[in-house]
């Protein structure tokens, strides 16, 4: 008996101490739950710093919304410091509003830009209103740049570090586990926080932020195996009714309502439960990155003992390695291009857009600055892409998702002394009739009505087509001096000015700031005057004519803004030759006119920018007409025709067949988007330009002194403006974009 007695204990003895030898052999491993929180998800941040510092091995990683963010990028191999470099370096707040370069937009584009506040969507001829207020595309290049190391990769388990994201099935509400397929996508589908940013369509399911259905994915975290779990809960708390200042925030409360309820019992599984004190901060505060981040330092810090026990218990330590992946200046060697999901587009007309190559070898930069040019066309919901590596370098496969809204209303509204007030309605249809295609109607509904409709066929780089015809008129008051032995006694005269144009042409452009136009044109101009003969109205008429002319133009413009630009150059060159007439006055001659103009915007130092403009006009033979001499005065910038502006001078008050013109603005920033400006004008106007070589005599002149607001429905401007040469000065008023 004493035998087996001994046999048991010394068994016994072996088991317990084999058991110790296993416990201590084996290894511990750490989950990490980082919850969404938009901008109050910075804290994660300095959460993984003091992780790093206590020597935690993170070995699975749950994130959603930007808790998908950061915890994705951790995940892909950046440490700590490199997200808070990546935080600091990009403006979040300019990427979620999908802000593009105005140097992306086509050169159609920024001659037609600019004049509408608003912009609907029409389904079947109902007007409807936008998805988001944008449509994460930044967001997304921003996440693919950063996690191209790893695009081969469609199982995230296989990571540096296993992880997974939530999102929301929109038509559902169900829960949808992101765990392979396309990372930047699945983390963008995380992200997409209802009405700010647009849904992502994944396997056949329209998903948004994954914080609506579980925003602390704590239980799906357990299942994958870890022995210890850390949280960090950035939600913070429901707002009270005083602080629900916008749609945007209504919607993130009401979508907080289920997720705020179930937080309390997810919090009692977590082994190290983390909640930085982000209660002076919301969902938006984008530009408070080191606050934000500093409170997830503090927070972590007053558990550190805690952490540091667990990191204890690790016997494999791991250590990232500096990345790098986001300088935007490494080469890509694309060995082929796929291009999938162009329905009514080309490939040509994207290859162009995109301005990439096979066998070509491009910095990310470029790479971003092509997928800008296909952004700023909208006619894609989302561009989609990833890097799959090679032999020899990449090949890119791009996934389109073309717009499915072809038909759109957009409305703006604009005041000056000139064409008085306008409220302008458009209905914009791409694909109409071609791929690649563009129409356009403008219709201004005010004291002056007019329209303008544009059909444009882009082919890119190559000839492209186009149609347009417009209906323009105004009116304005002419003085006259009724007796030559009184000059000083004049009478102001009601002149009155309508055009109608239909013109035919062909374009080809080089990069979208330049583009060379040849077309034919036809224009009927009726010009007329009123007096009152015998108690009746009769119109004396100036012209009332129809002319068919040819014309060529060759343009540049690289202004960083079309309104106030800070930096750029402009350059446009047109000759127009008229050939028929149906010659009211039967005295028509054919004859030509060249115009040219050339513009420079330097900022000096951070707010203080310079912009010199010169302008000329000639005519090439007899017209025989006043109206088509050049009309100078006033200040619109919407004139047509012959007719510019002359600070210092009423409308069309300076007449001759040729001018030549000088502007200097210079223009101050007081705070964003609102500037002080003075300008000075110089010119002489006159059928011989040169005089001779004495070009600066019988200079007019003149200046103006103003304010300017760039709003989202146009600039609002209030100006001064004198001559010395005369006693005649003027205020100016105007109020949204121009048109």
């Amino acid at each position: 008996m004493k035998k087996h007695l001994l046999i048991i204990l010394i068994f016994s003895t072996l088991v317990v101490f084999s058991q110790q030898d296993i416990k201590q052999k084996n290894d511990v491993k750490v989950g990490l739950v980082l919850s969404g929180g938009g901008a109050k998800g910075f804290a994660h941040v300095g959460v993984l710093k003091v992780l790093e510092e206590a020597g935690i091995r993170v070995d699975y990683i749950a994130g959603t919304s930007m808790g998908a963010v950061i915890g994705g990028l951790y995940a892909v191999g950046y440490n700590a410091n490199e997200l808070d470099l990546i935080l600091r370096k990009n403006d979040l707040s300019a990427i979620i509003k999908d802000e593009i370069p105005r140097s992306s937009y086509s050169f159609y584009q920024k001659n037609n830009e600019g004049k509408y506040a608003f912009t609907l969507p029409i389904e079947k001829w109902k007007i409807g209103l936008p998805s988001a207020v944008s449509k994460g595309q930044n967001v997304f290049n921003l996440l693919s740049q950063l996690t191209e190391h790893v695009h081969e990769i469609k199982d995230f388990s296989k990571l540096p570090i296993p992880f997974f994201c939530i999102a929301t099935d929109l038509e559902t509400g169900d829960e949808v586990i992101l765990d392979k397929g396309s990372l930047p996508e699945a983390i963008r589908a995380s992200g997409s926080f209802p009405g700010l940013l647009s849904p992502v369509k994944i396997d056949d399911k329209v998903l948004v932020d994954g914080g609506i259905v579980n925003n602390y994915p704590i239980e799906e975290l357990k299942a994958k195996g870890v022995d210890y779990i850390i949280g960090v809960d950035v939600m913070g708390k429901l707002l009270d009714e005083s602080k629900l200042s916008s749609a945007v925030l209504i919607l993130g409360q009401i979508a907080g309502f289920q997720v705020y309820k179930n937080i309390k019992e997810k919090a009692k599984l977590t082994d190290i439960y983390l909640q930085p004190d982000i209660s002076d901060y919301n969902d938006f505060s984008f530009e408070k990155v080191d606050e934000i981040i500093q409170t997830g330092e503090v927070a972590a810090r007053e558990q550190l003992e805690q952490i540091k026990l667990i990191a204890a218990k690790q016997k494999k330590k791991k250590h990232h390695n500096t990345i790098n992946t986001f300088d935007l200046h490494n080469d890509i060697v694309i060995k082929e291009i796929v291009i999938n999901g162009n329905k009514n587009y080309t490939d040509n007309y994207c290859l162009d857009k995109l301005r990439i190559k096979n066998g070509e070898t491009i910095s990310q930069e470029k790479f971003l600055e092509g997928i800008n040019n296909l952004t700023a066309t909208d006619n894609f919901e989302n561009i989609l892409y990833k890097f799959i590596p090679v032999e020899g370098g990449m090949t890119v496969e791009f996934n389109l998702i073309e717009n499915s809204i072809s038909t759109f209303l957009k409305i703006g509204a604009h005041y000056d002394d000139l064409y008085k007030t306008g409220i302008l309605v458009n209905l914009t249809k791409t694909h109409s009739f071609f791929k690649n295609d563009f129409l356009s109607a403008d219709f201004v509904i005010g004291d002056n009505l007019r329209y303008n409709i544009d059909y444009f066929l882009d082919n890119g780089y190559n000839w492209s087509f186009g149609l347009n015809t417009r209906y323009n008129s105004f009116k304005f008051d002419i003085a006259v001096s009724p007796d030559e032995d009184i000059p000083e006694f004049g009478v102001e005269i009601p002149f009155y000015y309508n055009d109608f144009t239909t013109q035919f042409f062909v374009q080809t452009t080089f990069t979208n700031n330049m583009a060379f136009r040849v077309g034919v044109e036809d224009k009927n101009l009726k010009a007329y005057m009123k007096e009152i003969v015998n108690d009746k109205t009769e119109k004396i008429f100036l012209d009332n004519s129809n002319y068919v002319n040819v014309f060529a133009k060759a343009a540049y413009d690289s202004y960083d803004k079309q309104f106030s630009p800070k930096k750029g150059f402009y350059f446009d060159a047109t000759y127009r030759f008229y050939l028929f007439s149906s010659d009211y006055f039967e005295d028509f001659n054919p004859f030509s006119q060249l115009y040219g103009k050339i513009g420079y915007a330097y900022t000096v130092f951070d707010k203080l920018t310079l912009q010199y403009v010169a302008q000329a006009g000639i005519t090439i033979g007899s017209n025989g007409n006043f109206i088509h001499d050049y009309h100078l005065g006033g200040y619109n910038e919407n004139f047509i025709n012959t007719f510019e502006s002359f600070y210092g001078y009423d409308i069309a008050e300076l007449n001759d067949s040729g001018f030549l013109k000088s502007t200097f603005i210079l223009r101050y920033e007081l705070f964003k988007n609102n500037y002080l400006s003075f300008v000075g004008n110089y010119g002489r106007i006159n059928s011989d330009l040169w005089n001779g070589g004495s070009i600066f005599e019988d200079t007019v002149s003149g200046y103006a002194f103003g304010y300017t607001w760039d709003t989202f429905i146009g600039p609002i401007g209030l100006k001064y403006s004198w001559s010395p040469d005369t006693v005649d000065h003027f205020w100016y008023f105007n109020l949204g974009f121009w048109f």
